[in-house]
């Protein structure tokens, strides 16, 4: 191809001046771009910091939308980047080619072929890339460079403008994403972003995007793995306490007799061990948000002196005998039903009041249609940068395999599912350039989603149960059960019994007290 006719650019031009939207306008963006240039496959990344992000492409596999490149990593992106004009790579260059393994049409590495990309500048600033492939080797080489320069000028319009009218909705309607916390380098190096496009997913984003800019206090509440401490850190994101401290505290292994202290600070002398003073996660928060997590183990003493800081803004640090002003949002999560919670008497019903001002539900895996595609993309490319792996890969086989289970484990177990596989095929394919996850490497799941999800992959003893049963006192039993049968295999050891038990031993100690269990040395005679 010699040139692109004048008319192809024109048709560029009123197709994006008559999107309607974001997604619309790249998708044509796209569109004339192969009808005008003859290619495999083309693809629009924006520019983060250090991480080129996919937002819209075409003739590469689905899953590439959910990975992160990091540009150091890869050097024609890099050369690209560093680069003021198209460049057009050789047919043989030896630089690996990032999208090695996901083109839809070929699998394995690829051959001689043409490559081709366009830095896309506005005002001087780079916002992203536009990469084009083709399987032809030098299909590129008669473009003309004017044809190149038109066309990568319109795509810096088409992206510059799609973020203008992004940052123009955040500010009047703050159910829209905030794009500028992606730019933070903490926030990018702690990959806090909410991977998936299913329907419940962008109800919950929505929700996100309603409250953050508020003060209310929220309760995040969900099952076990499901991304609760992620979405808390994305509300304190997107808040207008985003330039202040996040301060985490787990709840759970806060030991009991020093809760206070923790929560509020002490003074020099307060207790045996006060050596010196010690400020509390209250004032280390102050300006900006404390994140509650587990709330729900927190025991009734420690619950009201909670409730009394939220209600005045104020804490006496233990040992003082004034009061400290805070200024402190609060966002609380927890896998219990904190309802159930109350009724039982476990939990504060006016400290549930002030913390659910604003409930936010993280759903289930097994509830967010299609994203586990996305998710395993992610997670594929974040395990190939820890692995120090050129290239990896996740076969179409493998994602069908895996979007079959239930995920009793929510995102934590898909992510620790990918990591082992990755090492599995890493291990069978030593030798070769570009590594593929396959269907056998994730392992046998054997909880579909036509099955009922059980925690183990043993077939479940079928009992006759009678009626009325309690399913709270029946799950305290088998708790109960069994903490005493890991400390009488420990000979009453408590930390040993935690950590076979996966938790920590004040955690333990806490939920054996809630059970009547006795915290002696050995629990032979119980």
């Amino acid at each position: 191809m010699s040139q692109i006719s004048s008319s192809a650019i024109i048709e560029l031009a009123l197709n994006l001046a008559g999107s309607l939207n974001t997604k619309d306008r790249f998708d044509r963006l796209l569109d004339t771009v192969r009808k005008t240039i003859v290619c495999d496959a083309v693809a629009l990344l924006s520019y983060h910091g250090d991480i080129l992000k996919p937002i819209a492409l075409q003739g590469l596999s689905r899953d590439t939308l959910g990975r992160r490149f990091r540009v150091a990593e890869h050097p024609r992106f890099m050369a690209l980047c560093q680069s003021k004009s198209p460049i057009r790579f050789a047919a043989d260059s030896p630089l690996p080619d990032p999208y090695d393994g996901l083109l839809v049409d070929r699998t394995g590495d690829l051959p001689v072929h043409s490559c081709m990309g366009l830095p896309l500048y506005y005002d001087d600033k780079l916002l992203g890339l536009l990469t084009i492939d083709s399987l032809t080797p030098h299909i590129f080489e008669d473009i003309p460079k004017r044809t190149l320069a038109v066309i990568s000028a319109m795509a810096s319009a088409t992206l510059n403008t799609a973020f203008l009218i992004e940052q123009l909705e955040n500010q009047a309607d703050h159910s829209k994403r905030v794009v500028t916390e992606l730019t933070e380098e903490a926030w990018k190096r702690d990959g806090g972003e909410l991977i998936g496009e299913s329907q419940i997913m962008q109800q919950l984003k929505q929700e996100i995007d309603i409250v953050a800019p508020s003060d209310f206090n929220i309760l995040v509440y969900g099952e076990t793995g499901v991304g609760k401490e992620l979405v808390a850190r994305t509300l304190h994101h997107k808040s207008l306490r985003k330039h202040g401290p996040m301060v985490y505290v787990n709840c759970a292994a806060l030991p009991e007799n020093l809760i206070e202290s923790e929560l509020f600070g002490h003074v020099k002398g307060a207790f045996t061990g006060a050596e010196k003073n010690r400020a509390g996660k209250f004032s280390l928060a102050n300006g900006g948000t404390l994140f509650l997590d587990e709330i729900g183990e927190l025991p009734i003493a420690a619950q009201s002196k909670i409730l009394r800081a939220i209600q005045s803004n104020e804490i006496q640090p233990v040992g003082q005998d004034n009061v400290e002003e805070v200024n402190v949002r609060i966002i609380v999560a927890t896998n219990r039903d904190l309802k159930e919670e109350v009724k039982a008497g476990r939990f504060r019903a006016d400290l549930y009041h002030r913390l659910s001002v604003y409930p936010i539900r993280v759903p289930q895996l097994q509830e967010r249609v299609g994203d586990v595609q996305l998710l395993s993309g992610y997670f594929v490319e974040q395990t190939k940068q820890k692995l120090g792996i050129t290239q990896l890969k996740i076969t179409a086989d493998a994602i069908s395999h895996l979007e079959q289970y239930s995920w009793p484990g929510n995102v934590r177990e898909l992510e620790h599912v990918i990591s082992r596989a990755a090492l599995k095929a890493r291990a069978r394919q030593k030798h070769k350039a570009i590594i593929a996850i396959d269907r056998n490497d994730c392992g046998s799941l054997s909880n579909t989603l036509n099955e009922k999800s059980s925690p183990i992959n043993e077939p479940v003893q079928e009992n006759k149960v009678t009626t009325n049963i309690n399913l709270r006192e029946e799950t305290e039993h088998f708790q109960r059960q069994l903490i005493r049968k890991i400390l009488t295999q420990e000979g009453g050891n408590w930390a040993a019994a935690a950590r076979n038990l996966s938790t920590d031993r004040a955690n333990l100690n806490r939920i054996a007290k809630r059970l009547n269990i006795q915290v002696i040395k050995s629990v032979v005679e119980n």
